[in-house]
């Protein structure tokens, strides 16, 4: 069994005695640009939602305590530990998150459970993505740091300095063949105030269509592409793990447990509209991009405490950082990552 994280020694890395004290110098990001990954195989997925029993008995126990943030997206809970869930807990956790989209635990002691176990929980939801181009933890490629200092912004640098807005929605590696679902969040530095994450429900979002558009937009793919990242990792002199990829998904997918149809695209990876003009697929996907950006009434934001972790299903939402805290504010984080089936059309 792995020591405590909190214990662990830490390698001597890049300048790491200039960086902020970290709560966890075990997760600090690591790069390593001879790193590299074999292209993704397409695997078999079931979904663990799909054998949870609907009242959640292993998961909403009488110690539980949920509060909606919406009525569309969001639940807090407290009083169940994830490290504690039973298999058919974890089952009744994936269909949660399906019905509800994002599920922030509180006082969690996950981040203290050491590596392993962390690792041995998100597998459980399918096979964990290794990112091709983030800082990552020495030996441990599933983990995703992210992770901001004084003398480090690459979220900064990626979207553009010269924005007005640090928004950027996005769902996590939609350019996969097989994109995440139930993904998995947990804070190790936070600001004392700022710092949040904005989700909203894509499920409402297509809801929010009318029927003759909806109609239009079923049955057609675009393509996320994984290029636009890899190009800014080589250029920053960071790794590029793997050849990046370019993938056609249905725009509008269906969960394959609870049956609902969510509108897939994210300004972040979608591109362009297969068998569309340029000019055609432009003009849709930006309207797409701004109708879920400007639906304040089917998105919240998540806020964090120390032992917050956020659970929510990457197959039907999408999310943005907010970076309205001064970088001389240390935040750490680490995201892993399942992926589960091809996105099945509506």
């Amino acid at each position: 069994m792995a020591p405590s994280v909190a214990e662990v020694k830490v390698e001597q890395r890049t300048n790491l005695n200039s960086k902020p004290k970290l709560s966890y110098p075990f997760y600090y990001p690591y790069y390593d640009v001879n790193e590299k990954f074999p292209p993704t195989q397409l695997f078999e997925h079931s979904d663990p939602g799909a054998r949870a029993d609907p009242a959640k008995p292993h998961l909403l126990t009488a110690n539980t305590t949920t509060r909606d943030l919406s009525p569309y997206i969001g639940t807090e809970i407290t009083g169940a530990q994830i490290s504690q869930l039973s298999k058919e807990g974890l089952d009744e956790l994936a269909l949660f998150a399906a019905e509800r989209k994002v599920l922030l635990f509180r006082d969690q002691n996950f981040k203290d459970i050491g590596p392993e176990r962390q690792i041995e929980i998100a597998r459980h939801f399918g096979p964990i993505q290794r990112h091709p181009t983030s800082g990552n933890v020495k030996g441990y490629p599933e983990f995703h740091v992210v992770y901001r200092d004084p003398e480090h912004d690459v979220f900064r640098e990626y979207r553009g300095r010269d924005r007005a807005s640090g928004v950027s929605w996005h769902s996590d590696i939609s350019y996969e063949k097989q994109p995440p679902s139930t993904t998995f969040f947990f804070i190790l530095d936070q600001p004392g105030v700022g710092g949040d994450t904005l989700f909203l429900s894509q499920v409402e979002a297509y809801r929010r269509l009318s029927p003759e558009f909806q109609k239009c937009l079923e049955g057609l793919h675009a393509v996320h592409s994984a290029v636009q990242q890899a190009k800014f990792s080589e250029q920053r002199g960071g790794p590029v793990r793997r050849e990046p990829v370019e993938t056609e998904h249905p725009l509008i997918r269906r969960h394959p447990v609870t049956g609902e149809k969510a509108l897939y695209v994210n300004e972040g990876f979608t591109r362009r509209i297969v068998g569309f003009k340029e000019e055609e697929s432009d003009l849709i996907l930006q309207f797409l991009f701004n109708h879920v950006a400007k639906g304040a009434d089917f998105q919240i934001r998540a806020t964090y405490a120390p032992g917050t972790v956020v659970v929510w299903d990457n197959r039907v939402t999408a999310h943005s950082a907010t970076v309205d805290f001064e970088n001389t504010i240390l935040r750490h984080a680490v995201r892993l990552t399942p992926q589960a089936e091809v996105p099945i059309p509506a």
